[in-house]
């Protein structure tokens, strides 16, 4: 189950990386004239109905490398044709590869000209929430993962698709993905201290102050915190890759057996914290494990390759989710999101060129709620 290792996968990748470490200083929050008021705002579950998905065809030979960009590419059309049939899609697409964009994903998606520098929407886009008085978009300031990226035009995605969507931004000095929150909808998250933690995005700031702001932003009242890893991966171990809910109290938690691999460990710790572990309701959790995938196909397997389940996408009446060619593993991660999802169809999808860049179905969407 391993994930992006800082996206080196050629020489083209590492000329485009600022490498940084816990200790280095990131870029500082822009303060662009709108700012998140004393409001407070609920984040929903992704499991409530959505309006659209976004994501973002911004896969490029330069960062993926020319082979393994082809791929990538026909990954996203994919998903987006998946998705599509559950509810619309919006997808940003670099105005030059519209064409390209539209063979891919179908007549039945709605493509979107922006600026961008990668795929992953769940981090650069904007997080959605809600109160009485409508929706909003929360940017929580994409710094490229701690500037290990370049990441220019993607740190523009989040306010675009807010503008896209006609919804307000909520300004913030925290610096997050999305990929690194998780949360049930009635007030309980779980996030890796590794990730938001972590001072090449927050480095001012104490668990306390994050706890607070994400309260009011995303109305938290109750953060079960995982220690993640930092510095294995280009996110610091994002929560997306190790627990995910699947209703209230019910949580999906990915459990990595290769002994070999960084998150061997760290999976049966947070597997330890989350059994243990009570939700805002003071309910405790029920969690059910997707182990990994033990074989697959050989066409992109490296070091970086994300061979897990847990990266799946809830969207309006279905889950997408990842197969590897392993069919017992395959199979049995299809009937537990199957048991946990009563009522929504499972599609399973050949996204190897995704998960060979270490990343999944879940950091290449976004969803936006009714």
């Amino acid at each position: 189950m391993r994930r992006r290792h800082l996206l080196q996968l050629g020489t083209a990748v590492a000329a485009g990386l600022a490498l940084t470490s816990c200790a280095d200083t990131p870029d500082e929050p822009q303060d662009n004239g709108e700012v998140s008021d004393g409001e407070t705002w609920r984040m929903p579950d992704e499991g409530e109905p959505h309006l659209r998905t976004w994501m973002a065809f911004g896969a490029s030979d330069e960062i993926w490398g020319r082979r393994l960009n082809r791929n990538v590419q026909q990954n996203l059309g994919a998903i987006a044709q998946a998705i599509a049939q559950f509810e619309p899609v919006s997808m940003l697409v670099r105005p030059q590869e519209i064409e390209l964009a539209r063979q891919l994903a179908g007549p039945n998606v709605e493509l979107v000209p922006a600026p961008l520098d990668d795929l992953w929407i769940r981090d650069s886009g904007p997080v959605f929430v809600r109160n009485d008085t409508g929706k909003a978009a929360v940017d929580f300031n994409f710094n490229g993962w701690g500037n290990k990226q370049k990441h220019d035009s993607d740190a523009t995605v989040a306010v675009e698709v807010a503008k896209r969507a006609g919804v307000r931004v909520l300004h913030t000095d925290l610096v997050l993905e999305g990929g690194g929150i998780e949360v049930d909808g009635g007030g309980t998250a779980i996030i890796t201290e590794s990730c938001v933690l972590n001072n090449n995005r927050n480095r001012r700031r104490s668990k306390k102050d994050v706890e607070a702001e994400l309260a009011r932003l995303l109305g938290l009242q109750k953060i079960i915190w995982l220690p993640g890893i930092a510095g294995m991966d280009i996110t610091d171990g994002h929560t997306d890759f190790y627990a995910r809910f699947a209703g209230p109290g019910v949580v999906v938690a990915g459990l990595d057996n290769d002994p070999d691999s960084f998150d061997y460990d760290v999976t049966r710790r947070h597997l330890d914290i989350l059994e243990k572990a009570t939700d805002a309701a003071g309910r405790p959790l029920r969690v059910e494990v997707l182990e990994a995938p033990e074989q697959g196909r050989d066409d992109f397997e490296s070091a970086d390759f994300a061979a897990g389940y847990i990266n799946f996408y809830v969207c309006n009446g279905g889950v997408i989710a990842p197969e590897f060619g392993d069919p017992d593993a395959d199979a049995a991660a299809k009937s537990t999101l199957e048991a946990v999802f009563p009522g929504r169809r499972v599609v399973q999808l050949d996204i190897d060129g995704i998960a060979a860049g270490g990343g999944g179905i879940h950091c290449a969407t976004q969803q936006e709620p009714r």
